[in-house]
């Protein structure tokens, strides 16, 4: 993990105490609402649908145990809702609950005092009154923790592998490159205001793990024929309204000229994105109407910035190994706890085979815990949680740990002697379910519990198909099986995705849920980056857990030798009969009612 310098810590400290002015400016009346809502969104503080919502940066996922405790501690202190707030919001969700025909899915009761892990490495408080706003940026700053450029039209939190120099597949550890692309970006003069949001993944292992094609910009570390390290640069995926896999404008740029070409790349975004229309204003849709001439564009900004005075951000050697160093292996000596575990029962090796990974040092072991559990939402973990979750990663991991893109969180440094008594203290609180990659391993964004933009709940779903899929043995024969769910067509559940995704839709005020098949993240299970296909016209709350089912059954009935994955089921027989299936599942009852919602296109 990376070792923090006494700027970085100033430099917090200091945006933090300019966060704390501004707000007193604001609360003075000296800024309006239109002059603080920039500020505010650019440290993070967003308006939802009930109350503010903070979203906090983990740069490529990494987070220490102090950290984690200091994300406790904001759960507990100040993750608390104002009395009205939540009684509006109850009401609400009554109200949408009695707007379903048929509807016998129950929403998990509001709750608070907890933290949400995205499907970006960010975690997001959902109740933290904008009052007490600078008080909690003081604390994170104390820790390393932010919220800059978590919101608003600029570069926003990098991504990277899970598993980034720790993964016995790796070329070359991508954490110091994106340790200097976050220096870099961050509150970048050019690229503060640009025509949308942009994001970035980086991936140094043979398989892309990072998801790369669905980022506007992916850098894939490779080698030439010389031997020399460099990257292949995809550029113009995303998600959202118009799906888009990006292109690769560069299969080799030398490692130290990454900052130099991704100026270029933001620079020609910046000059001829679109700021007319949101829809259109992402990258994706730039490189695609103007494909070559894009390209032509960057190359020749590009050999422009070549052309001045010492290249001004290529990275020079000792520069590399100066942040390389920051990224040295921790001293961990074995934890040595006693347990009671019996090795050899089939829990212990279930959760062996599913939630541990083989690491690049023979004597450790990459450990993930599962923060999908019945009653709560998918990648919510409250004080409490977040407080034993620093014990376990300071007890096995050296004080480390990492937020995963599926919402569960990683330990990277543990010691095989230690797995049992790992998997004992983990069982115990419920943090080693053996579902990693299976069907009870959803991801989900807030939804419309939460958030303004959602046209849809995700909580109810993401309760229900849980309930479902609780039964591990049936999890397990299912296979490895990627589904999401996004309340919305802005794809915070990549739903895109999806083996299986769901997409909440909206219909004069009743809660619809489009499904698509086949898509994939670019990881070896699945292939190449890929849009999942709509199955039809969208289903009402009340009939997706037996879609979903349905969909499940045709699997069953036509995988080969019992054990084909679902994703390589699909490609071989067709969506055929997983489209009749799944509109067969629709509930007779429902169909009148509701069958003009069901054609309704989504809205953001």
């Amino acid at each position: 993990m990376y070792q923090s310098t006494d700027f970085d810590r100033q430099f917090l400290r200091q945006r933090a105490q300019q966060f704390r002015d501004q707000f007193s400016r604001w609360q003075r009346g000296e800024l309006s609402d239109d002059q603080f809502r920039p500020l505010r969104l650019q440290n993070g503080w967003y308006v939802q649908r009930y109350a503010p919502m903070l979203r906090v940066a983990v740069p490529y996922g990494e987070i220490s145990a102090v950290q984690l405790r200091a994300l406790a501690r904001v759960a507990r202190e100040f993750d608390r809702p104002a009395p009205d707030l939540l009684a509006r919001a109850q009401t609400t969700q009554d109200a949408l609950q009695a707007a379903q025909p048929g509807l016998t899915l129950a929403a998990p009761p509001l709750r608070w005092g907890y933290a949400h892990f995205t499907t970006r490495t960010n975690v997001q408080f959902n109740w933290i009154a904008l009052e007490r706003g600078p008080d909690v940026m003081d604390l994170l700053a104390d820790v390393g923790l932010h919220g800059i450029q978590t919101s608003g039209n600029c570069i926003r939190n990098l991504c990277a592998d899970a598993l980034a120099g720790i993964a016995p597949d790796e070329l070359a550890d991508p954490r110091p490159f994106a340790e200097i692309l976050r220096q870099w970006s961050t509150l970048h003069p050019e690229f503060a205001f640009l025509p949308r949001k942009f994001k970035i993944s980086l991936n140094g292992a043979s398989e892309n793990r990072a998801a790369l094609g669905w980022y506007d910009v992916g850098l894939q570390l490779v080698r030439n024929a010389a031997g020399d390290l460099g990257f292949t640069v995809r550029v113009g995926g995303g998600m959202g309204r118009t799906p888009t896999v990006s292109r690769v404008i560069r299969d080799f740029l030398p490692c130290n000229q990454m900052l130099n070409y991704l100026e270029a790349i933001i620079r020609t975004y910046n000059l001829y994105g679109r700021r007319d229309n949101t829809w259109k204003a992402r990258i994706k849709i730039l490189v695609k109407a103007e494909g070559q001439r894009f390209i032509d564009a960057v190359e020749a900004e590009y050999q422009a910035i070549l052309m001045q005075d010492g290249a001004p951000h290529t990275i020079t050697d000792a520069e590399l190994e100066r942040v390389r160093a920051g990224f040295s292996a921790p001293q961990n000596p074995p934890a040595n706890v006693s347990h009671s575990v019996d090795t050899q029962s089939a829990g212990y090796q279930r959760w062996l085979a599913r939630n541990t990974r083989a690491h690049r040092n023979a004597d450790l072991a990459i450990v993930t815990l599962s923060l999908k559990r019945p009653g709560l939402a998918p990648g919510d973990a409250d004080a409490d949680t977040l407080c034993a979750l620093a014990d376990l990663a300071d007890t096995f991991s050296a004080g480390q740990a990492r937020l995963t893109h599926e919402q569960n969180l990683l330990l990277p440094w543990v010691h095989r002697g230690d797995l049992p008594a790992l998997f004992e203290r983990a069982r115990a609180l419920d943090l080693a379910r053996p579902n990693i990659g299976l069907v009870s391993d959803l991801v989900a964004c807030p939804g419309g519990d939460f958030c303004a933009l959602a046209n849809a709940r995700s909580i109810p779903i993401a309760a229900a198909l849980g309930h479902l899929h609780q039964d591990a043995d049936k999890a397990e024969d299912l296979g490895p099986l990627h589904l999401r769910l996004s309340g919305c067509i802005n794809s915070c559940g990549h739903h895109h995705s999806g083996h299986i995704g769901i997409l909440g839709v909206d219909k004069d005020g009743q809660e619809w849920y489009q499904i698509t098949l086949g898509g994939s993240d670019g990881s070896a299970l699945s292939g190449p980056e890929e849009a999942g296909k709509v199955v039809g016209p969208a289903f009402s709350a009340a009939e997706v857990p037996d879609v979903i089912e349905a969909l499940l059954a045709t699997y069953r009935a036509q995988r080969q030798g019992g054990a084909e994955p679902f994703i390589q089921t699909l490609r071989r027989v067709g969506h055929a009969p997983f489209r009749q299936a799944a509109n067969a599942a629709r509930h007779n009852a429902l169909r009148d009612a509701g069958s003009g919602g069901a054609q309704e296109k989504p809205r953001a």
